[in-house]
């Protein structure tokens, strides 16, 4: 048997994941079988564009159930109390300064089921939480960017 992979992830993460996973299975995958029913009506299946993308929505949403069952099934809980306040970690909100200018930036590091980047999380795959993580405040970090290299300095870790 295959060793599952762990998705490390906050108590909110996992909600918010839970609420997705019940949104299909309740709505979204009843919304795709009514829609293949329709399509069915229209008549011949080998030429019906229609029926061809509801099945490809329903083969969409069923992987996207898979998964999601995956994830939470494998889902390790990020304890605030475990947290450093010391050194980042998976879990910290990291305030930065990027040098010489200056610039302030807060991300919180989450595991790769919640990243959200346009929320400020980013995953602990990333390059920049990579060369983040095991740093303490005041370190300056040289940060891999797809824009290339880029120093900051860790002001703040919570």
């Amino acid at each position: 048997m295959a060793i599952e992979k762990e998705f490390p992830m906050t108590q909110a993460g996992k909600e918010k994941l839970e609420q997705e996973l019940e949104q299909l299975k309740t709505v979204k995958r009843k919304e795709v079988v009514e829609r293949i029913k329709i399509a069915r009506s229209f008549g011949d299946l080998s030429e019906n564009s229609e029926y061809d993308s509801a099945k490809e929505e329903q083969a969409f949403v069923e992987g996207r159930i898979t998964t999601l069952e995956n994830m939470i099934r494998n889902a390790k809980i990020i304890s605030e109390a475990e947290l450093s306040r010391d050194t980042v970690s998976l879990g910290s909100s990291v305030t930065f300064i990027e040098l010489p200018d200056g610039e302030e930036e807060t991300y919180s590091i989450v595991g790769s089921a919640e990243a959200d980047p346009f929320e400020g999380k980013i995953s602990n795959d990333s390059p920049i939480a990579k060369s983040l993580l095991g740093r303490k405040i005041g370190e300056e970090v040289s940060v891999s960017t797809p824009g290339g290299e880029m120093n900051v300095r860790i002001i703040s870790i919570k």
